[in-house]
């Protein structure tokens, strides 16, 4: 059981490394430093959008307008911390 807890901890933590990268990505190409003409960066940033976009366009319909601050990324990291620490107070992990 910890082989399967420590595999769900895993995937949460490179999926939240994920979402950082994506953020940054997409801060970098909006002050454009990055080009994505370049066909490496723009298959990165694919990829992450690809992962990350589902589930922070479901926290998107639930928040307020901010402008042109998106705090989404920053709920679902929290959010998945919470999960991830209360799957492992139910296992008793810790």
């Amino acid at each position: 059981m910890k082989s399967l807890l420590s595999l769900f901890n895993d995937i949460i933590n490179i999926y939240i490394w994920i979402l950082i990268i994506n953020a940054i990505l997409s801060w970098l190409v909006a002050f454009n430093v990055l080009n994505v003409q370049n066909r490496f960066i723009y298959t990165i940033l694919e990829f992450s959008y690809r992962i990350t976009a589902p589930p922070l366009n479901i926290i998107r319909r639930y928040l307020p307008n901010f402008g042109s601050i998106d705090i989404s990324p920053v709920i679902l990291i929290l959010g998945l911390y919470f999960i991830r620490n209360l799957v492992f107070e139910f296992f008793g992990y810790f």
